[in-house]
């Protein structure tokens, strides 16, 4: 009898600790697939996120194609409608630049607006008109020959010279004001050789500057008047042989 007591005994506790060893996996397996229930969702939400950034990296490539195609179409119509011998179209790291030499803009040492001029600058204004994001800076530009006019230096002649063309553009070839800078860097900014003829006329020019999207948004306050930035740099420059050829 006491035999058979203990042996019911034994088995007993072998049951109760087989019970609790089950409930402790039970337990961990609770505990394990609540983590994979867990991993799945954050997995779910993982991919969630992957695919809109995969979205939005395509929307961008999208958008940059686009602006690269606009781009591209737009010298491809102004090397069209303005290049001549004495328009030129550059395009250097993807900065767009109209340069008209100032013989078809003004009489030398002057800063009214020629016939050929308006002519010129009206195109401009065409092509502006369907590309309405696009702002420009108007840019004049002289040689380094000292000014013998009404102006007291090369920086109030070239000033005076892209304000000009700012003021024809926006008043009358309709071009928004918003649109539009005014810069005068004299002769500080050559393109060619001061110390020859040829290197000079080149350098007497008005330039048109197509701006960079991270510039045009730079200033994006509203204003009724012409924007117009006066700019006086200095930078040094090779000096070359001052001779009686005019701007």
């Amino acid at each position: 009898m006491a035999a058979g007591l203990i042996v019911f005994l034994l088995l007993w506790l072998t049951a109760r600790g087989r019970l609790a060893e089950m409930e402790s996996l039970r337990s961990h397996l609770d505990q394990a697939n609540a983590r994979l229930t867990n991993a799945v969702a954050e997995s779910q939400q993982d991919k969630g996120r992957i695919a809109t950034l995969q979205s939005q990296v395509a929307n961008l490539e999208k958008e940059q194609e686009t602006a690269s195609q606009k781009a591209r179409g737009l010298e491809d119509e102004m090397r069209a409608d303005l290049e001549s011998k004495d328009v030129t179209i550059s395009n250097l790291q993807g900065k767009l630049t109209v340069n008209i030499l100032d013989r078809v803009m003004f009489d030398s040492g002057e800063s009214v607006l020629q016939p050929d001029g308006e002519a010129v600058l009206r195109k401009i204004a065409a092509i502006l008109a369907g590309h309405s994001e696009i702002k420009i800076h108007v840019i004049g530009h002289t040689d380094n020959v000292p000014i013998r006019s009404r102006f007291a230096s090369n920086w109030e002649l070239s000033t005076a010279r892209a304000l000009t063309a700012v003021h024809f553009l926006t008043e009358k070839a309709g071009v928004d004001p918003r649109r539009v800078g005014a810069v005068g860097y004299g002769e500080y900014r050559p393109i060619a050789d001061n110390s020859t003829p040829e290197g000079r006329a080149r350098n007497r020019r008005i330039a048109i500057t197509i701006l960079p999207d991270e510039l045009a948004g730079a200033d994006t306050v509203p204003t009724a008047k012409t924007n117009a930035v006066l700019e006086t740099e200095l930078q040094p420059v090779t000096p070359g042989t001052p001779d009686p050829a005019v701007k």
